[in-house]
């Protein structure tokens, strides 16, 4: 059964609570026809929010199987990738000319929402990435535009009136965000995306995540360990069965659970992860007493490994 639909931050556009990220199926060249049957998948269930990235080499492939369905779909991608030189490239020209290879492959006129992809401080400041943006926008190739980012250029974006969505890491082992630019993306009326919601399922073993997954996740995965020395288990939230079975809900539950965070997006290349992501996304948000106690096993890890966790892109 689909589930609702929320109004984003001060955008026109309807979107799902849950959302695809589309990193896994280019970084593992996942095949045509798998990636096919998890669009029909989650779009059937009502999903609507598609997130993909110049570097991700995955927007040719959903350009082919979401252009009977564009409208369908909020399409967001993230400009200034220079795929030739292999590295990011925040010039006006650079954006626009990444901006209109993305068009390309999308085989679209426009995207829904345009981001900057985690570009630093110093770039934001000096402004013209963020000019950039805005002569897309006023062109008619991206409806709405902002940034995905995180720690103090997220706060930055946050306060920019330019700046329409902002797209950052939030979830259980990583709460800065949540602490600091969340606060003022409420007081501004942003719309909000929380990426890595699973904290990159940072209660597996790193030796059984996929491919480069065991590098990005390994941050986590030593947070998690040290909130579980504090105390927090699936029992001391009010859970109780296999761990590896109640924590992907938790988890997901918890960025969506937080005020001001609109979608929360997932990347797979699994319908069974799938499945389990959208059974966990239609369920009540968790109870109060749930999230003060994963925020309070948060702080006392963070407090006893040093008292300072940056926000992980």
């Amino acid at each position: 059964m689909p589930f609702s639909s929320t109004t984003f931050g001060s955008t026109e556009l309807a979107v799902s609570r849950l959302g695809f990220g589309a990193s896994p199926i280019g970084a593992f060249e996942t095949p045509r026809n798998q990636v096919g049957r998890l669009l029909d998948l989650l779009l059937g269930r009502g999903v609507n929010v598609i997130d993909t990235a110049r570097c991700y080499g995955s927007e040719a492939l959903l350009g082919e199987l979401l252009e009977p369905r564009r409208d369908d779909v909020v399409l967001i991608t993230k400009a200034g990738y220079d795929e030739q030189a292999g590295t990011h490239t925040f010039t006006a020209d650079g954006i626009a000319a990444s901006l209109d290879r993305s068009l390309a492959e999308l085989r679209t006129d426009h995207v829904d929402v345009l981001l900057l992809h985690s570009c630093d401080l110093d770039v934001l400041e000096d402004g013209e990435a963020v000019e950039a943006l805005v002569a897309a926008q006023k062109a008619g190739k991206a409806r709405f535009i902002g940034y995905s980012g995180d720690n103090d250029e997220a706060a930055w974006a946050a306060r920019d009136p330019r700046i329409q969505v902002l797209e950052m890491s939030i979830n259980i082992c990583d709460q800065a965000n949540e602490e600091r630019a969340l606060p003022l993306c409420r007081e501004h009326d942003k719309a909000v995306i929380a990426k890595r919601p699973l904290a990159n399922a940072a209660w597996k073993n790193l030796d059984d995540q996929p491919g480069f997954y065991r590098d990005y996740a390994a941050e986590y995965t030593r947070r998690f360990r040290l909130m579980v020395q504090q105390g927090l288990t699936p029992d001391a939230l009010g859970y109780s069965g296999h761990a590896d079975i109640e924590w992907p809900e938790i988890a997901l539950k918890y960025p969506l659970s937080l005020p001001g965070v609109h979608v929360a997006i997932c990347g797979t290349t699994s319908t069974v992860h799938a499945e389990i992501n959208l059974d966990a996304a239609g369920k009540n948000d968790l109870r109060d007493e749930v999230m003060r106690r994963i925020a309070e096993a948060y702080a006392a890890a963070r407090d006893a490994d040093g008292g300072d966790w940056p926000a992980q892109r």
